[in-house]
């Protein structure tokens, strides 16, 4: 069965963005972007909310193909084109949308198929809301977390209304020269 990863860049406090949604406290450089990339390319679908996807939708499918574009955004705008995209939407319609599934109702249900199917594990690309809505609904295996060195004190928290604990194992952890420590979780369902 695909396991859901949900990976996030969180605050030391637990927010994955400021009140107003800012993000500009997240590190990421090269180091980063390797080795995240690496990881992103062994797998082959991306789940996301409709903000999320509306973000990465607007940037990713021709980031490769701007004059000076990075290694980053040539390596991770092929892999967006290639990948398959689920997205948590009551309203974005999925006509003329290539190699996406939108989910609008039915979540549980709907997820599980798609974990039934053949593939690779599927990443959750940030999208607090979905995320909150897949903990709710017990859909997530694992957190692959990116904790900056930062406080922010307010903002939009990873984990909120949580009603049972919901225990983790931990699998590995990585410190990036950039102060960024990475955590790799799996959920234990025992």
């Amino acid at each position: 069965m695909r396991k859901i990863i949900s990976f996030m860049h969180i605050s030391l406090d637990g927010f994955v963005a400021g009140p107003n949604g800012e993000m500009n406290w997240i590190k990421v450089d090269e180091e980063i972007f390797d080795h995240v990339g690496k990881r992103i390319s062994e797998t082959d679908a991306a789940l996301y909310g409709r903000s999320t996807y509306q973000m990465m939708e607007n940037y990713w499918p021709t980031a490769g193909d701007k004059p000076g574009a990075s290694k980053h955004d040539v390596e991770h705008s092929k892999w967006y084109n290639k990948a398959h995209k689920i997205v948590l939407s009551k309203t974005t319609k999925a006509e003329g949308l290539m190699n996406t599934t939108i989910i609008s109702d039915n979540l549980a249900e709907r997820i599980n198929e798609i974990k039934q199917q053949a593939g690779k594990e599927i990443l959750l690309f940030g999208s607090p809301t979905a995320t909150h809505a897949l903990i709710q609904l017990n859909l997530i295996d694992g957190y692959w977390l990116f904790v900056n060195p930062v406080i922010l004190g307010q903002g939009i928290p990873l984990f909120e209304n949580i009603k049972d604990k919901i225990k983790l194992s931990l699998l590995n952890t990585r410190p990036f020269t950039s102060g960024v420590t990475e955590l790799n979780y799996v959920v234990d369902r025992q």
